[in-house]
């Protein structure tokens, strides 16, 4: 039998605490920095409890003050923290930062914006890892039980969790095979080439295989690019042709769904994004995929779906952190509802949405800071 389900999402995934500088830099000249959390599954619960849904994250962290921080931080979101295990032998994950993100899969680009224009004044965007041996590093098949992970309506899952070790690659391939009483497995590829770079090139055909076995895949095409040689949505949805909901996110060009049918044909549904004047990537998927599933948990229509993870992630576009604080759900329900023509007269930014500049000026929609 089936285990009870007591939450709408469970995500699991490590968590680590984040160390952006205090100005502009390379780490090397940075003389302090800022403490924050990060970590892809995390932020999606987060992402959900802040739309109102029941969410839980369960995880491993130490028994060290950064393992108590992350926990604090991530309930103060409103998340159900109670199944993460503390281990006294090893360390909770941290990691250190620049404001950019390294573009998936490629050497830095100085000074390259969303928009592909570069800026010579603007560092590398730097990441530093120190999560060896960490507590999440040690979940595996024995240490997580099934019935916790089994726990919501949705398992949330990422291709970074089978990348820590041998026992966190069998966690995920066990709970992406397929099961009776399984709940709906959702996969965000989310391919770190750093992460695999001891994996003798193995990387990108595990998370292929991790992927054709869950219900709902997100992946970017400039990921599904890096990893696989893939280019555009259709090749993707040719390769992965076994989940029922497959989304390609196209970065600025937003967003594509194939959602197969009864009849085995799928259904393609495309949503551009609003434009946005992007603070910083770090956390836009994430939030992407915790409005997408909102919409999902809510049996909402595949296009209102996309528009949902649109404006979760031009929220967190446009702070320097991980985390947004996401527009109500009145108010998000109420710009997914906009024609095409309004739709793409919106703007995010960091005082918040307006018309774009170039619209005219009878289809501009004035709304406020979320």
């Amino acid at each position: 039998m089936p285990p009870a389900v007591s939450v709408d999402v469970v995500c699991l995934g490590e968590s680590m605490v984040t160390f952006v500088p205090s100005r502009p830099g390379r780490l090397a000249d940075v003389p302090s920095f800022a403490r924050g959390i990060g970590g892809a599954e995390s932020n999606v619960a987060c992402g959900l409890a802040r739309c109102g849904h029941r969410a839980r994250w369960i995880s491993r962290v130490g028994t060290d003050g950064f393992g108590d921080h992350l926990l604090t931080e991530i309930a103060a979101a409103g998340v159900d923290v109670s199944r993460v295990q503390r281990d006294p032998r090893r360390p909770t994950g941290i990691y250190f930062r620049t404001a950019g993100e390294r573009a998936v899969g490629q050497e830095p680009v100085p000074g390259a914006d969303s928009a592909g224009e570069h800026h010579a004044e603007e560092p590398l965007a730097e990441v530093l890892y120190y999560r060896a041996g960490s507590a999440a590093a040690a979940m595996s098949p024995a240490l997580m039980p099934r019935e916790e992970l089994w726990s919501g309506r949705i398992l949330h899952l990422t291709g970074i969790t089978p990348a820590l070790s041998g026992d966190c690659l069998a966690l995920t391939q066990e709970l992406t095979a397929p099961a009776p009483g399984r709940p709906l497995v959702s996969f965000d590829v989310n391919y770190r080439l750093e992460l695999w770079r001891d994996e003798g090139g193995h990387g990108p055909a595990v998370l292929l295989d991790l992927a054709r076995g869950c219900d709902l895949v997100f992946v970017g095409e400039d990921e599904a690019e890096a990893a696989w040689g893939m280019r555009g949505a259709d090749a993707i949805r040719a390769a992965l042709p076994e989940p029922a909901l497959l989304v390609v996110k196209r970065g600025a060009a937003g967003a594509t769904v194939y959602a197969r049918g009864p009849g085995g044909t799928d259904t393609v549904t495309a949503e551009p994004a609003p434009l946005v004047e992007v603070v910083a990537p770090v956390g836009a998927g994430d939030a992407f995929a915790a409005g997408f599933l909102s919409g999902t948990l809510r049996g909402l229509p595949v296009a209102e779906r996309l528009r949902h993870g649109h404006l979760m992630a031009a929220a967190a576009l446009t702070v320097p952190g991980d985390l947004a604080t996401p527009p109500s759900r009145e108010r998000a329900d109420r710009w997914v509802a906009l024609d095409a023509a309004a739709w793409g007269t919106l703007r995010f930014g960091p005082g918040g949405m307006v018309p774009a500049r170039s619209a005219p000026e009878t289809a501009a929609v004035e709304v406020s800071n979320p």
